[in-house]
């Protein structure tokens, strides 16, 4: 499932976020979402959330 949609992701779900560090290399990091920073219903390169241990990055994959 694609992370553009804030309606799909939720607090304790795990997912796979660029990093700000690795937007260039596309590199993802897997993790347990804790917040969800971004306030609009969509946005087109991802939502932005914090995990569980304290990164911040765009959801691009939501695993299931």
């Amino acid at each position: 499932m694609n992370g553009q949609q804030r309606a799909n992701i939720k607090p304790g779900i795990e997912v796979d976020i660029v990093l700000k560090k690795d937007q260039r290399s596309g590199n993802t990091t897997r993790g347990t979402v804790k917040d969800i920073l971004t306030n609009s219903a969509t946005h087109p390169h991802g939502i932005k959330v914090r995990l569980a241990d304290g990164q911040v990055g765009r959801v691009k994959n939501i695993i299931q």
